[in-house]
């Protein structure tokens, strides 16, 4: 049985995960409105946070080369909840400028990385979760690899910036497993795979009277 890979991500309502957390964590492409998150968290947020991500199970992190920096920064000095899971986490990073990486229990992925996340998806160990790495999040969704998404999304809009479905995007459906609302109107989502989108019509199978005056004038 193969490993669960989780996409865990905050998200605007319209669809933009680029830095929720502050001006300076992602302001490429001129972004300015960074930190559209931090305001709007409450406790309901925070227990779920606790409940995915430094719950009593173990997990593993795959990331992108900038969350990676944001983490490694930050959480080795850390005595936050989850502090200790994360920094003993084993952690994959996805990069091609980084020459080794230095957070306990890291490594650099080598060579493709679609094939390299696939191969530790066939490894036995614990669920396989990305924060953040909009970019990396683009590389699984095009390979399909994605298995469950966990999404908080803002009631906020923003306009522009890195969006979590860019267009690459594998088509697929999706089922809802679970949903709560915080106090701030903030939707906490999760979504596993559900195989491919399900498509129908509201055509009615019977021709209008218009439609059979049109067929019959063209006859």
């Amino acid at each position: 049985m193969s490993r669960k890979l989780v996409v865990t991500t905050f998200l605007t309502l319209d669809g933009v995960m680029q830095a929720p957390g502050g001006p300076e964590e992602d302001p490429s492409d001129g972004f300015s409105l960074g930190g559209w998150s931090v305001t709007q968290w409450d406790d309901v947020m925070v227990e779920h946070m606790g409940e995915g991500m430094w719950g009593s199970k173990e997990f593993g992190l795959i990331l992108g080369r900038k969350t990676y920096e944001i983490f490694a920064a930050h959480w080795p000095h850390s005595d936050e909840p989850g502090a200790e899971l994360l920094n003993s986490a084993n952690k994959y990073v996805a990069s091609t400028t980084l020459d080794s990486v230095d957070w306990a229990n890291s490594k650099l992925l080598e060579g493709d990385v679609p094939s390299a996340i696939a191969r530790l998806k066939e490894e036995d160990g614990p669920e396989l979760q990305v924060h953040g790495s909009a970019n990396l999040i683009q590389t699984l969704l095009k390979h399909d690899l994605v298995d469950e998404f966990r999404l908080m999304i803002f009631p906020v809009v923003v306009g522009k910036g890195k969006r979590l479905f860019g267009e690459g995007t594998t088509p697929g459906g999706l089922k809802q497993t679970d949903s709560k609302t915080s106090t701030t109107g903030v939707v906490i989502a999760t979504y596993e795979r559900a195989g491919e989108v399900p498509l129908g019509s509201f055509a009615s199978d019977e021709p209008t009277e218009a439609e059979v005056e049109r067929r019959e004038a063209m006859s």
